[in-house]
């Protein structure tokens, strides 16, 4: 069984920084990728950072420039460390972890909130 379990979220006010951190733990398999969507009250959960094991890494166009995502494949750790935070950003935070051999996983995720 791998767990998935973030931590740093919380309240922020409009301009300000989170750094977000998702360690695994469990049987953890090689994971090809490892990321972070969120979801806003009402919306879709949406894509907003991605890392592959390669270091490809893409991001949703409304956070590039202001999220920088990395990872730590020894500790089985991915961040994203985000800055210049709007209201928008407002959301519940998830980390998601793909396996090699394509099983998913998703963390319960940690809730950001932008207000001032």
């Amino acid at each position: 069984q791998v767990q998935l379990v973030e931590s740093g979220g919380g309240l922020v006010q409009p301009g300000g920084s989170l750094t977000l951190s998702c360690v695994a733990s469990g049987s953890i398999p090689s994971f090809y990728a490892m990321g972070w969507y969120r979801q806003a009250p009402g919306k879709q959960r949406e894509l907003v950072a991605r890392i592959i094991l390669d270091g490809t890494i893409k991001y949703a166009d409304s956070v590039k420039g202001r999220f920088t995502i990395s990872r730590d494949n020894a500790e089985n750790t991915v961040y994203v460390n985000m800055n210049n935070l709007k209201l928008e950003d407002t959301a519940v935070y998830y980390c998601n972890a793909v396996a090699v051999n394509g099983t998913e996983y998703w963390g319960k995720g940690t809730l950001v909130t932008v207000s001032s």
